[in-house]
This record gives C-alpha cells, structure tokens and sequence, in this order.
C-alpha cells in the first residue's frame, strides 16, 4: 500500500455545513474503504488547512478518484502528496551514488 498526506481545506459551502463534517468524514472513509484504501489517521488542524489526513491505497490511480470523487460533493478541496515511509526514503537516497 502507498501512503498519503491529504490536507484539506473546507469551501464555503462545506464551512456553511460544517455541523455535517463528521458525517461526511465517515462516508469518505467509507467510500475509500470501498475502492481498497484507508484513513490511517485524521487530524483537525490549525493553521493554513482545516483538516490533514494520512490514508493508503494500492495506486496513484485510485486515490486521484477518491479525490475527484470528494471534490465534486463541493465541501472540501484537497492536495494529495505521496509520503515515502523511511526505509524508501533512505534507499532513494542511497541509490544517488
């Protein structure tokens, strides 16, 4: 499974229904459940994003349709980065030569 940082940002409307957030949470955990991947933690932040979330999934590809799929419902928009856990982080940087 490949491990990734989402922070997340509310948009209006999703600030508008902010009481529905947790809700919206389960059925996002749910939905990713659904295509194989998983929310391994969750985090209300402060600062420049509301929200962080460390999830996995088997490809690039179904996490860019999770994402898609989240940003369509209009409550939230997301940046996806792909995290390297630190055994990959030290062979990439070992095979620099």
């Amino acid at each position: 499974m490949i491990t990734y940082v989402v922070l997340i940002n509310w948009t209006e409307i999703g600030v508008k229904n902010v009481r529905d957030s947790p809700a919206r949470l389960d059925a996002a955990r749910k939905l990713l459940g659904e295509m194989g991947g998983s929310f391994k933690d969750i985090y209300l932040t402060m600062g420049e994003y509301d929200m962080v979330v460390i999830a996995e999934a088997s490809d690039d590809a179904v996490m860019a349709r999770f994402a898609l799929k989240l940003a369509v419902q209009g409550n939230v928009r997301t940046k996806t980065m792909k995290a390297f856990p630190e055994a990959a982080y030290r062979e990439i940087i070992a095979s620099l030569g």
